[in-house]
C-alpha cells in the first residue's frame, strides 16, 4: 500500500492530490475536470452512468511525467494502465465523486468497469462506467445525479458544445435531460467558492432524468 501511495505521489494522480491534500484549509479547486456523462439505458430501464472526465493540461503534464515508457512522443492506453487502475481504485474511496438519488434516495453503485485513460490534445481523460446496484426505472420520479467534490478541491465543470449528458441507446424518446444546481448542504459553500475564482463555470455537474409527459 506504500509503494502505491509512492507512485501516485511521484505520477500526481487525481487519487493522491484528492486524499492528501483535501482539508479545510484548501477549500478551494485544484484541479479542473470536464465532464460528459451517458446514461446507459437497456431493458426498459436506466443501468448506469458512463463518465469521459477531461483534465485540465497542468494536472495532465505532472500526472503523465515519466509514463512514456517507450520514449516515442505518445502516451498510450498500455503506458497509462496502471494510472487508470490506482485512480479507479482509490476513487473508491470518494464514491468516485459520482451521487445518484432517486426521490431523495441514494442509488448504490456496484464497482466500475471498462475503465482506460486516453491522452490527447495535451489532456489525459478517464473514461469508465458505473452500474447501478439496481436499475431505475423509466415511470420512477425524482432520478438525479450529481457529480461532485464535497471538499472543493476539484471543479467539475459540464462540458461544453455538444450536451455534456446524453441517454444512451434504446432510451426512449420521451425521456429528457435537465442540467441543474447542485443539491444538499455544500451548496451554499460550492457557490460561495465559485465567485472567489472567476475562470471557473462551474464546480459540479448536477442532472436530472425524467420520461414520460409532452
Amino acid at each position: 500500500m506504500r509503494n502505491t501511495r509512492t507512485r501516485l505521489v511521484q505520477a500526481a494522480t487525481l487519487a493522491v492530490v484528492v486524499r492528501v491534500m483535501a482539508e479545510p484549509a484548501y477549500a478551494h479547486p485544484h484541479v479542473f475536470v470536464t465532464v460528459e456523462a451517458t446514461a446507459l439505458f437497456d431493458h426498459g430501464a436506466f443501468t448506469g452512468i458512463r463518465h469521459k472526465w477531461t483534465f485540465d493540461e497542468y494536472y495532465t503534464e505532472m500526472a503523465i511525467e515519466g509514463l512514456d515508457k517507450n520514449h516515442d512522443g505518445k502516451y498510450d492506453r498500455a503506458e497509462l494502465s496502471e494510472l487508470a487502475k490506482v485512480n479507479i481504485d482509490t476513487l473508491k474511496d470518494f464514491a468516485y465523486f459520482t451521487y445518484p438519488t432517486l426521490a431523495g434516495e441514494a442509488v448504490k453503485l456496484e464497482a466500475p468497469r471498462d475503465y482506460y485513460l486516453e491522452y490527447k490534445d495535451k489532456s489525459l481523460s478517464l473514461y469508465f462506467t458505473l452500474p447501478f446496484a439496481a436499475p431505475v426505472l423509466t415511470d420512477a420520479k425524482g432520478f438525479k445525479v450529481q457529480v461532485s467534490d464535497p471538499t472543493i478541491f476539484i471543479a467539475f465543470q459540464p462540458a461544453k458544445g455538444a450536451p455534456p449528458v446524453q441517454l444512451g441507446p434504446g432510451a426512449p424518446k420521451s425521456c429528457r435531460v435537465t442540467i441543474g444546481e447542485p443539491d444538499g448542504p455544500s451548496t451554499a459553500a460550492l457557490k460561495n467558492a465559485l465567485t472567489q475564482f472567476g475562470g471557473v463555470t462551474s464546480l459540479a455537474v448536477t442532472f436530472s432524468i425524467a420520461c414520460g409527459g409532452p
